[in-house]
């Protein structure tokens, strides 16, 4: 989308940092040809409330230096809504992309960001048709617009490249089709150490390799609760894109 953009219009890409690990943040941006960010806030971690607090400070000073035409969000995170706020509250149009995704669970975080995001942009890209009924249902239909989806769009780029760009499978020492391939970030999932627990041991009791790159967040968890993972769980570090898609495309169907 970005290569797009830039064939037409002057793109400032502002990173926020809520990702900050290296294969999170700087090796995404190198393995999809993305520009480097022209901005980068160094938010770093904290609770949704203070991340995104501190998110739409420096965003607001930056937005009013820079004073665009436009800005485009992307999906449901932390970024998404801090910057959806804030171009609104300075009376900037919004575009969001990846808009009218619902998992109809409020007690997720990303679930309010969605619908936040969608009920404040002036302008709303829809990846599927269930995506444009949600928004329709919400009586967003004439913002409402299908796009057809970007992560596809990255999916069809690359997925040819991962046989001569990613030494993955071979540096891990594992077989095609001999392994699974787990993450497991969602708050719901790891901010709860017996619920994380529960799942590593029901995890563990598999008969099969899984390979598991684990998220900061839930390495965090893990460590502080003491919780080990089976001898049939291979815990790595989190992957760039090509790596992660070249572990996708190996992992037992």
């Amino acid at each position: 989308m970005s290569k797009e953009i830039r064939k037409q219009h002057d793109e400032i890409i502002i990173h926020t940092g809520q990702h900050f690990d290296k294969e999170m943040s700087d090796q995404i941006f190198y393995d999809l040809k993305i520009p480097k960010p022209d901005y980068n806030l160094k938010i770093n971690g904290g609770a949704h409330g203070e991340q995104t607090g501190r998110m739409m400070i420096k965003l607001e000073k930056l937005v009013q230096n820079i004073k665009p035409d436009a800005m485009i969000v992307f999906g449901d995170t932390n970024s998404t809504i801090a910057g959806t706020i804030i171009g609104a509250k300075l009376h900037i149009p919004i575009i969001h992309v990846e808009a009218g995704l619902r998992s109809f669970n409020r007690s997720m975080p990303e679930e309010i960001n969605r619908i936040i995001a969608d009920h404040t942009s002036d302008l709303l890209f829809s990846p599927t048709m269930t995506a444009v009924n949600n928004l329709v249902n919400e009586g967003l239909k004439d913002k409402t617009f299908l796009t057809g989806d970007i992560m596809v769009d990255a999916l069809s780029e690359n997925v040819e490249k991962i046989n001569n760009d990613s030494s993955i499978i071979n540096r891990l020492s594992i077989k095609n089709n001999k392994y699974f391939l787990l993450t497991l970030h969602r708050p719901y999932n790891v901010d709860d150490p017996s619920r994380l627990n529960l799942i590593i041991k029901k995890l563990g009791i598999i008969n099969t390799s899984i390979i598991f790159p684990i998220h900061p967040r839930t390495e965090k968890v893990l460590t502080n609760n003491n919780i080990k993972v089976g001898k049939n769980i291979l815990l790595i570090k989190p992957q760039g894109y090509l790596d992660f898609l070249a572990l996708i495309n190996s992992a037992e169907k």
